[in-house]
């Protein structure tokens, strides 16, 4: 039986830190932007570690 393969659209999407967290991005930061304030805007850019049990759903997406 061939190795399973990671979906490449997720892992272009995360990233899997040194002890093992996924890091991602938040949504909604460029559309409708102008409606949104500054500092709400600010806080999107900054990256995020995904739950746990988000991780829990995701995991074998991510097999290497």
């Amino acid at each position: 039986m061939p190795k399973m393969k990671s979906k490449r659209a997720l892992m272009k999407r995360i990233k899997v830190t040194g002890t093992g967290k996924v890091v991602r991005h938040h949504a909604y930061v460029s559309h409708l932007a102008p409606h949104k304030t500054t500092k709400q805007k600010r806080h999107l850019m900054k990256s995020a570690v995904l739950h746990k049990t988000d991780y829990k759903r995701i995991k074998f997406l991510i097999v290497k």
